[in-house]
């Protein structure tokens, strides 16, 4: 908790009174503290200290996170996005109002938004299936042919989830440095550790893809039957350890994996066994990356990626990933966002432990550094960037490759973007020579160009939801669109 703000928790702590069942008396009595500075705190008249919050943490279980800005942060600014959809409200709310709902009705506020994703993604899909069969099939379907329901994208139902949990899974994480502990995994040696282990607990036979098996794009598979797990043979040490490890987490903490699932209330099958996928993706990263080497070597390179990749023997994307992770309750890391883009902007990987709004639909802002970075590969690329409601954060860019190893072998290239509020940005080595209060040069962005409010954006795509446009043959500008 910043010195500098005071945080109010109010509408949040008397969420969780009632849904126990108690009285601000009895909370009083299980905080030792007055009903008065329980009354005062639940109208937020009084913001709690660093002591009370860690008690609040202790009497309702979990940890301070649970009464993080960030997730309110990041809540607001869906919920601004919402509301500028012309389907919903002729005029957007303020943010005083949306403020307000937030504060007095949050389950409200959560159900609204998780029906709103909902419908951006059946608009998405209609859109393809559109795109896909009109003119083949027909408006009439008179052939006994029927098309499939559209249904919430798996992805983004597993995203959201690890979004609302801070990118922090603390069993899993737990988890995957105990397995480090126990086996003594030194980087760049781990993958035999594993390939030991996985025999002697799990009784399964690691082998290599057959050279002859062909370009099949398989990094990992596993033949229950045969108990035989075949990992691509062309994999670097750390590549083999996270497969390796991944197959580990599904046999051995499959309930663990289990009660996750449950808690993400993922809606189908498809969901589910991708959200196993992503856990046992994620004790995988935590066996290559343990939390407490990992987070103590970031700190004190001052979050320097590529000696974080030397010391560790990883690639670029696994050690940002990993730093948008480090929220583990007493030895948080900086918050980071984490992004993965390829050169057509579509955000394959977003995770957020910040306010930074990701546009869910329509693409990304065209301003973002993290476009530039195609232009330059492998070179990082900083950029102090505000969003329309004036936080402003300090980001890196640069492009990985994924893949390769002949001349015809596939291969992936990605920018990834790394990225935290600019009051953070000091314990960062790339900031050196940047002032936090008053940094040279700001670049103006937004969640994406159907929502995003500025006037004066020489790069809009297209005007925002909602907007009338206006238009005068007479007049003409580097602003594409200019809109009331």
């Amino acid at each position: 908790m910043s010195g500098t703000r005071k945080l109010f928790v109010g509408p949040r702590v008397r969420r969780l009174r009632e849904q126990q069942g108690w009285s601000q008396t009895s909370l009083a009595g299980r905080l030792s503290l007055s009903l008065s500075y329980v009354s005062q705190i639940e109208n937020n008249q009084r913001p709690v200290t660093a002591g009370v919050l860690l008690k609040l943490a202790e009497v309702f279980g979990g940890d301070i996170s649970q009464f993080s800005e960030e997730q309110d942060k990041r809540q607001l600014a869906e919920l601004d996005c919402a509301m500028h959809d012309p389907l919903l409200r002729g005029d957007a709310a303020t943010p005083a109002v949306l403020a307000r709902w937030l504060e007095q009705a949050p389950e409200l506020v959560e159900a609204f938004l998780t029906l709103y994703q909902r419908y951006g993604r059946l608009q998405e899909e209609h859109a393809q299936t559109i795109d896909r069969f009109y003119g083949e099939l027909g408006a009439d379907l008179g052939d006994g042919r029927r098309r499939e329901p559209l249904v919430p994208l798996p992805h983004e139902e597993v995203r959201d989830y690890f979004n609302r949990c801070n990118n922090y899974l603390d069993t899993l994480d737990r988890l995957g440095e105990s397995l480090v502990d126990a086996l003594q995994l030194v980087p760049g040696q781990r993958a035999a550790a594993l390939r030991t282990v996985l025999r002697e607990r799990c009784r399964v036979e690691v082998v290599a893809t057959p050279e002859d098996a062909g370009d099949t794009g398989w990094l990992r598979r596993y033949d229950p039957a045969r108990r035989r797990l075949e990992v691509a043979a062309d994999l670097s040490d750390a590549q083999q350890a996270f497969q390796l490890a991944a197959q580990y987490a599904l046999l051995m903490h499959g309930d663990a994996i289990d009660d996750a699932v449950r808690e993400g209330g993922f809606s189908d099958a498809a969901t589910q066994a991708l959200a196993r996928q992503g856990l046992a993706h994620y004790f995988a990263g935590a066996v290559n990356l343990p939390y407490t080497a990992f987070q103590w070597a970031a700190q004190h390179c001052r979050y320097d990626i590529e000696l974080l990749q030397q010391r560790f023997h990883v690639g670029f994307e696994s050690v940002c990933h990993r730093l948008s992770t480090l929220q583990r309750p007493g030895a948080r890391g900086v918050p980071f966002y984490f992004v993965r883009l390829d050169q057509a902007g579509n955000i394959s990987k977003r995770q957020s432990a910040t306010a930074f709004h990701f546009a869910r639909h329509g693409g990304a802002c065209p301003l973002w550094h993290v476009h530039e970075a195609f232009a330059q590969p492998e070179r990082i690329l900083t950029q102090v960037a505000e969003m329309p409601d004036g936080t402003r954060f300090f980001g890196i860019a640069r492009t990985t490759t994924r893949g390769g190893g002949g001349f015809r072998s596939r291969r992936k290239l990605f920018a990834i973007g790394l990225g935290c509020e600019l009051s953070h940005a000091r314990k960062l080595v790339y900031a050196d020579g940047i002032d936090p209060e008053r940094p040279r040069d700001v670049v103006p962005i937004g969640p994406g160009c159907r929502v995003c409010p500025r006037h004066e954006c020489s790069q809009r795509a297209f005007p925002p939801a909602g907007k009338a446009l206006l238009a005068d043959s007479n007049a003409e500008s580097l602003v594409s669109y200019r809109f009331r």
